[in-house]
């Protein structure tokens, strides 16, 4: 059920809502395996009217299961909004879609929500990549007395003479 209220009760006074609403009704699309929204979207919002505009403000908090961009790491992260704010105009051009007295917030939450996904979520700041591999290091370890079996561009630049 998307998140609806009701102008009616606006014009008495402004409204408190608190809950959850379901990742499938925020239709995210998400197209990217790096991201994946399991948990309910959770929200405390207020509601007024002024004049011919709605403001809406409040926390969100959306948990996301990313995987890490460097190291290839399930994680969660928490997407937390607060203090977001929406003004929606009432009139206008550009006004908000009103039906049976109610406007429906759910696309301008799926709309700020989005702006706010990490770009590289990583699992740490600190986060160093994939470890390397047992091949990758017996490739580069030598004996003494071996020849390299691939010429390597240093080799090449100290046969550079000036």
């Amino acid at each position: 059920m998307p998140l609806l209220v009701n102008l009616r009760h606006l014009e008495e006074q402004e409204i408190h809502l608190k809950g959850e609403l379901p990742v499938a009704e925020l239709d995210l699309a998400l197209k990217d395996d790096i991201f994946r929204a399991d948990k309910p979207l959770r929200y405390n919002i207020e509601v007024q009217e002024i004049e011919t505009e709605l403001l809406v403000q409040g926390d969100l908090a959306l948990t996301l299961t990313c995987e890490c961009v460097r190291c290839l790491k399930t994680f969660d992260y928490t997407l937390k909004m607060d203090k977001w704010a929406r003004l929606l105009p009432l009139e206008g051009d550009e006004k908000t879609p009103i039906d049976n007295d109610c406007v429906d917030l759910t696309p301008y939450l799926r709309e700020d929500i989005l702006l706010e996904f990490p770009q590289h979520p990583l699992c740490e700041t600190e986060c160093r990549g994939l470890p390397a591999t047992e091949t990758g290091k017996a490739k580069q370890a030598t004996q003494p007395g071996d020849s390299p079996q691939e010429p390597s561009a240093w080799a090449d630049l100290d046969k550079l003479k000036f």
